[in-house]
């Protein structure tokens, strides 16, 4: 699994002109998965995201996590993060997996964030077109591979 963490002020996910979901301070998560992920790469990802520092304590310091300030999350699939570009200029996305492996895992992900968070947790529509509106704080962005561990 591959994510990319933007520390937000708010966010939202909008499909046809309509908000589908919408959040204020906390982290907007855009998730990449691949066929080889397993409910290991859900655990640890889901328990990095949601004690990730990377919000500001009384010092300025990133030194805070989703948790200690009740944030938000707003998880969006987006199969483009497996993108490869070693050939040509038209990436290729074949290390994304289909949407009949990856639909499942997208649902395990967003129920253990819930339970990690011990909340509900706002979501994109799986394979739909959305538009994302986001307010970058910091801004700070953070990309974490669940097969590298970093």
């Amino acid at each position: 699994m591959r994510v990319v963490i933007q520390r937000v002020s708010e966010a939202s996910v909008s499909i046809n002109d309509r908000i589908q979901s919408s959040i204020k301070k906390g982290l907007l998560i855009l998730l990449g998965i691949e066929e080889s992920d397993s409910m290991d790469d859900i655990i640890w990802l889901s328990n990095k995201v949601t004690n990730l520092r990377v919000f500001n304590d009384a010092n300025e310091t990133m030194n805070i996590c989703l948790k200690d300030i009740d944030g938000d999350i707003l998880l969006v699939s987006q199969f483009t993060l497996f993108a490869s570009t070693k050939k040509g200029n038209r990436p290729s996305y074949i290390k994304a997996s289909k949407s009949e492996f990856a639909i499942p895992v997208y649902e395990s992900m967003i129920k253990q964030l819930e339970l990690e968070l011990e909340k509900k947790i706002k979501t994109g529509v799986f394979g739909a077109n959305m538009k994302i509106a986001l307010v970058n704080d910091g801004p700070v962005t953070i990309l974490i591979d669940s097969k590298n561990k970093e």
